[in-house]
């Protein structure tokens, strides 16, 4: 969140590349949620622990009241049995200041590795008004969501009377094992820490909405509507149809996630550097495309029946300012009548988002109800379990984009995809001489480009 004239604000989950060796059976425990790089964590996980909620009350308020420096912090530590939360401290709670009687806009950015977020102001609504960077008609909200990827500007009216009130950011979508953080927001004048709170808020935190209430999730995500007259409409009709299923596999024994059962891998040779050069054929399989379609007698409420996948590095190839429609079917993971949300981005686009719904996308069915009229612009787009989401954009950009799952693990176990825009253009593209390369194009006499240094080798993933 910011106050204007302050630089964005983002909220995220904390590190996860400790765990990027691991076999991906499971995600990582994250044990902080991060607002403005700031957070605060539970380190007692017995049955007998206090609340977390009251732990950082007695110790923010006995910070502030003594007005300590937290010079010792170990001293501080031991105040508590979770972590400092004095107000010099990192784990110090963000401090928003706000005059009554004055709309603020708040700007919400998600860098999480993971998980969805909600956040909820103790007191005040908000009005949603943009999504992604691009206009949306105004509505108003409890709280909001926030997948991973997205961002959302709000509203704020400092209507209340003059106080501190809380702010809440809890996980949803996935059982939380993360403590909510916590941030104040304060009408007074104060420089954005906890020693400049005159008053703690009133009373305990807002409560998050239950991390499984899907249809909350789908109610706030289907009112998201273009903005009339800001937003361009989506050409009336696509020129190519890509059907993507995502689905949990197998592949030599670890999990893997696959679309139309081929889970991405990545070539040496990036594949803008690849096509520049005309090394396509020799730098990943070219020889055709990813499936666009899956079978249509597949049961995405179910486990799939062969849950084996290959690997594979190809690409879709789209026609430079080609219309294309995508529809993304989410189905069940390898455990029965488990199926998870998944947010997608698009990298060198906005699309429309046309439309969402449950069960198995039919286009017979479901094709005619699709929204043309004013389908919000965005470049993330959820896909809720065993349902599916219909987007259409333009293939104006020539390059190469990845299109993928913004849930960090799930890219790194194959959920994406790569759409080449203009093909026979890429050689036209302008190329820094100092820009670094790697892979065939690093090895190309004709290239002036400088040669990168190479990453260490990976460790060898978990059995």
């Amino acid at each position: 969140m910011v106050r204007p004239g302050v630089s964005t604000v983002q909220c995220r989950s904390d590190r996860l590349a400790p765990c990027l060796a691991c076999a991906w059976a499971r995600p990582p425990s994250i044990p902080t949620i991060l607002i403005n790089g700031r957070g605060q964590f539970e380190c007692t996980l017995g049955p007998a622990r206090k609340s977390f909620e009251k732990l950082f009350n007695e110790n923010v308020e006995t910070c502030v009241n003594d007005q300590k420096m937290c010079s010792d912090q170990e001293k501080c530590l031991r105040r508590s049995e979770c972590g400092p939360y004095c107000p010099r401290s990192q784990c110090a709670p963000v401090v928003f200041n706000v005059e009554q009687g004055k709309t603020y806009r708040l700007r919400i950015a998600s860098t999480t590795s993971l998980s969805l977020l909600n956040v909820k102001i103790q007191g005040h609504k908000m009005t949603v008004v943009e999504a992604d960077g691009n206009h949306v008609e105004p509505f108003v909200v409890d709280d909001i969501d926030i997948y991973s990827g997205e961002s959302y500007s709000v509203l704020l009216k400092a209507d209340q009377k003059p106080a501190s009130y809380w702010i809440s950011v809890g996980v949803r979508g996935r059982h939380p094992k993360t403590v909510p953080a916590l941030a104040i927001l304060s009408y007074g004048n104060g420089h954005g820490n906890a020693a400049a709170v005159l008053q703690l808020p009133a009373g305990e935190p807002p409560v998050t909405p239950a991390w499984n209430d899907t249809q909350r999730s789908k109610a706030f995500t289907y009112s998201i509507r273009a903005r009339k007259d800001t937003n361009q409409p989506p050409p009336a009709a696509a020129d190519r149809q890509i059907f993507l299923l995502n689905t949990q596999n197998l592949m030599d024994g670890r999990y893997r996630w696959s679309i139309n059962n081929v889970s991405l891998t990545l070539p040496a040779t990036p594949y803008l550097g690849a096509f520049h050069h005309g090394l396509q054929d020799s730098a990943f399989d070219a020889s055709g495309e990813p499936p666009a379609a899956f079978p249509e007698d597949y049961d995405v409420m179910r486990p799939p029946a062969n849950n084996a996948t290959t690997a594979s590095d190809r690409v879709f190839r789209l026609r430079h300012g080609g219309v294309v429609d995508v529809v993304l079917q989410n189905a069940n993971m390898l455990r029965e009548e488990v199926s998870e949300t998944h947010p997608w981005h698009l990298h060198g686009h906005d699309f429309w988002v046309l439309g969402y719904g449950d069960g198995r996308y039919d286009p017979a069915a479901h094709a005619a109800g699709l929204n043309a009229a004013d389908p919000p612009l965005r470049n993330t787009a959820v896909v809720f379990p065993h349902g599916w989401t219909a987007l259409r954009f333009v293939a104006n950009n020539t390059g190469a984009w990845a299109f993928h799952c913004h849930i960090e693990p799930h890219l790194h176990m194959g959920m994406g995809v790569v759409f080449i825009e203009g093909e026979d253009r890429m050689h036209e593209l302008d190329v820094p001489k100092d820009a670094m390369a790697c892979g065939l194009v690093a090895r190309t006499a004709a290239t002036p480009l400088t040669p990168a240094t190479p990453l260490p080798p990976s460790p060898a993933p978990a059995p």
